[in-house]
C-alpha cells in the first residue's frame, strides 16, 4: 500500500489556495477536495491536518488575490498613468499582439506613483514593452512609466518608452548570463533551427524559435524539452551525480554534488519561479525511480512548500503540467516498466515508461489548455529521448567551455547541434503525421471524460503490457490511426464552395476549384489548425495562397499550408507590416510572394477572382507596428458556382468608405464579415451589400469582445444569416436552388 498521506495534505493545501484565489479551477479543486475525503475515511487525526491545510491554503489564496481594495489595484481599474520601480524576475519574452509583437516580462513593484499617491510595495506583476525592452537583463532594476491595468496574471503596466536601468544584475545573474552568452557563440556557426534549439534545451532561452518549430512541438507533445523543465534539470542533475560516481565520490558527497547541480542549474537558467519549479520535479523523479514512495513523499513535501510559499504557482498551468508529469512518473511509470521488462531489457522498458506516463497524467490538462489531445506525443517522446540528454550535456559543457577556450566550445556545440538536428527531425516529421492530433473540447465533461479514460489506461495497462502480444498490437494500432486519414462522415458537404476553417481568433478561408484543389486565403494563427481544416477538406493542392495582411491571426499558420501539398502561387498585400508577419511568410515561402492590387484577377475554371483592394499604388512600408496593416487587407470579389462572395480581410471603415466609392451599388450573395465582427465598421455601406449569409470567423471566448453585439444587430437588421466559427466550428457555403446557404459542423 502506497504511502499517500503527504500528497493529500499537499492537494488540500493546494485546493484551497485555489478556491481562496477564486480561479474557476473548480475540476481540480474537486479532485483535491475528493482525495481529502478519501484520505481522512479512516482517522480524525488526518481529517483535523488536511483540514487546516485547506484552510491555510485557502486564506493565502484570498491573502495573494488581494480580495480587497488595495492602491495598486485601484489604479490598475482605473487604468492609470503610473510611475514604477520594479525587479525585472525573468527575461522578456516576445508576444503576438494584435499589431506586433510586444516584449513581456515578469516583475516586482517596488514602488509605484500615481494620481497623486506614492507608496512602496512588494507586488508581482508584468510589464509590456516594445523592442527596447527586449534587452534588458533579468534581475534589473528598472524605473518606467505607463498604463497600469488588470489582467489575467495579475497588474500589467504597458510603456512605450525604453526602460531606464537604476541598477544591473547582481554577480550571480551576471555569471549566469556569461555562461548562457557563450552557449549561444559555441553554436554561432550551426544551422538555423539546431542553433535556435540548443539554448532552449540547455536554459529555456526560446526567443530564437521559429513559429514553424514552436508550432511542431507542439504538435507533437515536446514543447516541455524547449522551456525549462523538469526533463532539464533531471538531466543536469543526473549527469553531475553519475560524473561524481564515476570519480569515487560517495555517501553524502553525491547528496552535495546534486545540491550543487541543482544551484548551478537554477543559476544558469535563472532563479525564477518556473526554473526553481524545474529543478524541484527534476530531483524528485530522479528520487521517485529508485525508490517510489521516497518519491512520493518528496512530491507531496515540495507541492506544500511551493504552494505555502510561492501560492502564485497553483493558479499557474506550467506548475499543474510540472506535478501532473512528475506524479504520472512516480505513480503509473514503475508499473510500466515492471511490465515492460517481462519481454523488454530494463532499460528500453524505461525509455517508454517514463515520457509515456508522463504524457499520459498530462493529457487532461494539455487538452484544457489547447482543445487537443496529441496522438503522437508518447512515440516522439520516445524517438526523441537518445539525442536529449546528449543535447543538453553537450550544450552545457559547449557554453562552460567557451568562456575559457571558445574554439573548443564551437566544437562541443557543433556535436551537440547533431543531437539538437534529431529531435527537430522527430517534431517536423511527427507533426506531419495525418493525424498527429485530434481536436478535443475543453468544457468540463469532455474533460472529465478524458480523465476517466486517463484513470482507466493507467489501472488497465500495467497487467496488458506484461504480455508481448498485447504490446505489438497496440503498436501496429498506433501506426495504422497516425498514418491512415480517417474521413471526417458527411464533411466537407457535397457541393461546397468555400469554407470557413475554425482557425479560432483568426482567418482561414477555402475556396474550392475542383476535386482536392482550392484557393487558401489566410491562414489563422496555428499551423495545425489550418492543416486539419484542408485534411478534412482533402485538399491536396493549392492552386493560390493569398494573404490578406500580415497580422499574426491571419499568416503565422503558413507553414501548415505547405505540409504534405503542393502550392501554386502566393498573393500578399502590398503594405509589407509588421514586419515579424512579413519574415514567418518568408521563412515559410523562400521567395517573394506576388503583390496584390486592385485590377488584379485569377481563374481557376469557372472560379474567378477580382481583387477590389488595396490601390496598385499603395504604400508598401509602414510603422513597423502593423497599425495600419489591417486598412491595406487584400479584399476579392469572388464569383463560383452561380453566387458572389466578398473576401474582406479586417479593412477598417475608412477603407469600407473608400472601397464603396470605388465600387458603387455592389451587391454579394456571401459576405465575410471584416475584422471578426468587430465593432468598427462601416454599417451603411454593409447592409448595402445585401448578403444572404454573412460568416465571422472569429475564436471563443477571445480578449477581444468578436463580434460585437452592434455588429451582430446590424447585420441581422440587414436580412443576412449570420454564422460562427466560434460557435459553428468549419462553416461551409453550398448552392441549394441557385441561393447560398450555409452548413456547419454543429449546427
Amino acid at each position: 500500500m502506497r504511502d499517500y498521506r503527504l500528497c493529500a495534505v499537499a492537494a488540500a493545501a493546494w485546493s484551497g489556495a485555489l478556491i481562496g484565489h477564486g480561479k474557476a479551477h473548480w475540476a481540480f479543486a474537486a479532485a483535491g477536495v475528493l482525495l481529502i475525503l478519501l484520505a481522512c475515511s479512516r482517522r480524525w487525526t488526518a481529517a483535523v491536518v488536511l483540514g487546516m491545510s485547506l484552510s491555510t491554503g485557502a486564506w493565502l489564496g484570498a491573502l495573494h488575490s488581494g480580495g480587497g481594495p488595495t492602491p495598486l489595484r485601484e489604479l490598475a481599474a482605473a487604468h492609470a498613468q503610473v510611475r514604477v520601480v520594479a525587479t525585472i524576475a525573468a527575461a522578456p519574452h516576445a508576444v503576438v499582439g494584435r499589431y506586433a509583437a510586444r516584449w513581456v516580462m515578469p516583475v516586482e513593484f517596488r514602488s509605484v506613483e500615481g494620481r497623486g499617491t506614492a507608496f512602496d510595495l512588494v507586488a508581482e506583476g508584468l510589464i509590456s514593452g516594445a523592442e527596447s525592452w527586449s534587452q534588458v537583463k533579468a534581475g534589473s532594476l528598472i524605473e518606467a512609466s505607463g498604463q497600469i491595468s488588470e489582467s489575467g496574471d495579475g497588474p500589467i503596466l504597458s510603456v512605450s518608452v525604453p526602460p531606464a536601468v537604476l541598477a544591473s544584475p547582481g554577480p550571480w545573474r551576471r555569471a549566469a548570463e556569461g555562461v548562457r552568452g557563450s552557449i549561444r557563440r559555441s553554436v554561432a556557426s550551426a544551422p538555423e533551427e539546431p542553433r535556435a534549439l540548443l539554448p532552449a534545451l540547455v536554459d529555456g532561452e526560446r526567443t530564437s524559435l521559429s513559429p514553424q518549430v514552436v508550432a511542431d512541438f507542439r504538435t507533437t507533445g515536446l514543447t516541455h524539452l524547449a522551456a525549462v523543465s523538469g526533463t532539464n534539470a533531471a538531466i543536469t542533475i543526473g549527469f553531475v551525480v553519475i560524473l561524481a560516481r564515476r570519480c569515487g565520490v560517495r555517501g553524502r558527497g553525491l547528496t552535495l554534488a546534486g545540491g550543487l547541480a541543482v544551484v548551478a542549474f537554477v543559476g544558469v537558467a535563472g532563479p525564477e519561479p518556473s526554473v526553481l519549479r524545474a529543478a524541484v520535479m527534476g530531483s524528485i523523479g530522479l528520487i521517485g525511480m529508485a525508490d517510489r514512495d521516497r518519491g512520493l513523499r518528496a512530491l507531496g513535501g515540495a507541492v506544500l512548500a511551493l504552494v505555502l510559499f510561492q501560492t502564485s504557482l497553483a493558479w499557474t498551468w506550467g506548475f499543474a503540467l510540472s506535478v501532473a508529469a512528475t506524479a504520472g512518473i512516480l505513480i503509473v511509470g514503475p508499473d510500466w516498466r515492471d511490465g515492460l521488462m517481462r519481454w523488454l531489457p530494463r532499460p528500453v522498458a524505461e525509455a517508454i515508461a517514463v515520457p509515456a506516463a508522463a504524457q499520459l497524467a498530462c493529457t487532461p490538462l494539455v487538452a484544457a489548455i489547447s482543445g487537443q489531445v496529441s496522438l503522437v506525443a508518447v512515440a516522439a517522446n520516445i524517438a526523441a529521448e537518445p539525442a536529449v540528454a546528449p543535447a543538453t550535456i553537450l550544450g552545457l559543457l559547449a557554453g562552460l567551455t567557451g568562456l575559457v577556450l571558445p574554439p573548443v566550445g564551437a566544437g562541443i556545440g557543433s556535436v551537440a547541434c547533431v543531437f539538437a538536428s534529431w529531435i527537430l527531425w522527430v517534431a517536423h516529421h511527427g507533426a506531419d503525421f495525418p493525424r498527429a492530433a485530434i481536436g478535443w473540447g475543453t468544457g468540463a465533461l469532455a474533460i472529465g471524460c478524458l480523465v476517466v479514460l486517463t484513470w482507466l489506461v493507467a489501472a488497465l495497462s500495467p497487467r496488458l503490457l506484461r504480455r508481448r502480444w498485447i504490446g505489438v498490437v497496440v503498436a501496429l494500432v498506433s501506426v495504422m490511426v497516425l498514418t491512415i486519414r480517417i474521413p471526417v462522415l458527411g464533411w466537407p458537404p457535397d457541393g461546397w464552395v468555400l469554407v470557413a476553417c475554425d482557425v479560432g481568433q483568426g482567418d482561414g478561408l477555402v475556396l474550392r476549384t475542383g476535386d482536392g484543389e482550392a484557393v487558401v486565403i489566410d491562414t489563422g494563427p496555428d499551423p495545425t489548425l489550418i492543416d486539419t481544416c484542408l485534411t478534412h477538406l482533402r485538399i491536396k493542392h493549392v492552386r493560390l495562397l493569398a494573404l490578406t495582411h500580415f497580422h499574426a491571426d491571419h499568416v503565422n499558420g503558413i507553414a501548415g499550408v505547405f505540409r504534405g501539398r503542393q502550392v501554386d502561387a502566393i498573393w500578399t498585400t502590398r503594405l509589407q507590416d509588421p514586419p515579424g508577419g512579413v519574415r514567418v511568410v518568408d521563412e515559410a515561402v523562400g521567395h517573394v510572394p506576388e503583390m496584390a492590387a486592385a485590377g488584379g484577377h485569377a481563374e481557376f475554371g469557372d472560379v474567378r477572382l477580382d481583387v477590389l483592394w488595396p490601390l496598385p499604388d499603395a504604400a508598401t512600408a509602414g510603422p513597423g507596428d502593423g497599425s495600419t496593416a489591417n486598412e491595406s487587407s487584400v479584399v476579392m470579389l469572388v464569383h463560383a458556382a452561380g453566387i458572389s462572395l466578398l473576401l474582406t480581410g479586417d479593412l477598417q471603415p475608412e477603407g469600407q468608405a473608400a472601397l464603396a466609392a470605388r465600387v458603387p451599388g455592389l451587391h454579394v450573395d456571401v459576405l465575410k464579415v471584416p475584422h471578426h465582427g468587430s465593432r468598427y465598421q462601416d454599417g451603411p455601406w454593409l447592409q448595402s451589400l445585401g448578403a444572404a449569409v454573412a460568416i465571422i470567423s472569429v475564436g471563443a471566448g477571445n480578449d477581444y469582445g468578436h463580434p460585437a453585439r452592434s455588429t451582430l444587430d446590424l447585420l441581422s437588421r440587414s436580412g443576412a444569416r449570420v454564422v460562427r466559427t466560434d460557435e459553428s466550428g468549419e462553416v461551409a457555403v453550398v448552392v441549394r436552388q441557385g441561393k447560398p446557404e450555409a452548413l456547419c459542423r454543429t449546427c
